[in-house]
């Protein structure tokens, strides 16, 4: 049975308690409020809803990630990085590339980054929570991404490309920070082609609620404005 949340309570119910049908589904309803999403975030949930759905709270199992040790990037896209084509930045257009991963996609009805999503995000940002990667082509915004980081751990959530390989770029340039920085673990949510082929992985749910445990409060190197 699904679980609805109440707006004067931030618990979440156990992630076993998640539908297998659809895969992850583990409760709706409640709000958007930050400290709501940083709760959801660290229980291992994240909201994904369309327009004129309640919001849902998905955990799935298994969940796709990718530890920053184990990037792996193909010959054309090391060589894309060394001609130094594109800019990459971090934390410099945060409100600039949310809107952009929510601009309609052609092979999306709709988008699941609504109006509340994004002033959702953009006030976990003004908290120092979620992050953007910005990737510019001389002065034009041309792809990037964003998510929340927590302790050693980093949650994607969406990104988006207008050039050639700009949001691969994009999420490289980020890979690498990370490791720099000793995250543990990229979180990406669901499987992808394009995340498999940077060496992204599936792991069981329980396994992803371990390395919560392990590293969410643990210090990382983190200097996203250095």
């Amino acid at each position: 049975m699904l679980t609805w949340l109440q707006r004067d309570s931030l618990s979440f119910p156990p992630l076993e308690r998640a539908l297998h049908e659809p895969n992850g589904l583990l409760a709706a309803g409640g709000d958007l409020r930050a400290e709501r999403l940083i709760q959801a975030y660290r229980h291992g949930c994240f909201p994904w809803f369309q327009d004129g759905q309640p919001i849902l709270w998905w955990s799935p199992d298994p969940r796709t990630v990718l530890r920053p040790q184990e990037l792996h990037i193909s010959r054309s896209l090391a060589k894309l990085l060394r001609q130094g084509r594109y800019r990459v930045t971090f934390d410099r257009a945060f409100a600039d590339v949310i809107q952009a991963c929510a601009a309609p996609r052609p092979y999306a009805d709709g988008t699941w980054i609504t109006s509340d999503m994004q002033r959702a995000y953009l006030e976990l940002h003004r908290r120092g929570i979620a992050h953007s990667v910005e990737v510019w082509q001389e002065e034009r915004l041309v792809g990037g991404l964003y998510g929340l980081a927590m302790g050693q751990l980093f949650f994607g959530e969406s990104m988006f490309s207008r050039a050639d390989n700009a949001s691969k770029v994009g999420f490289a340039t980020l890979a690498r920070q990370l490791q720099r920085w000793e995250f543990a673990l990229i979180d990406c949510q669901m499987p992808t082609q394009h995340l498999e082929n940077f060496g992204a992985r599936s792991i069981p749910r329980s396994e992803f609620a371990r390395l919560l445990a392990e590293h969410l409060d643990q210090p990382s190197g983190a200097d996203w404005l250095a």
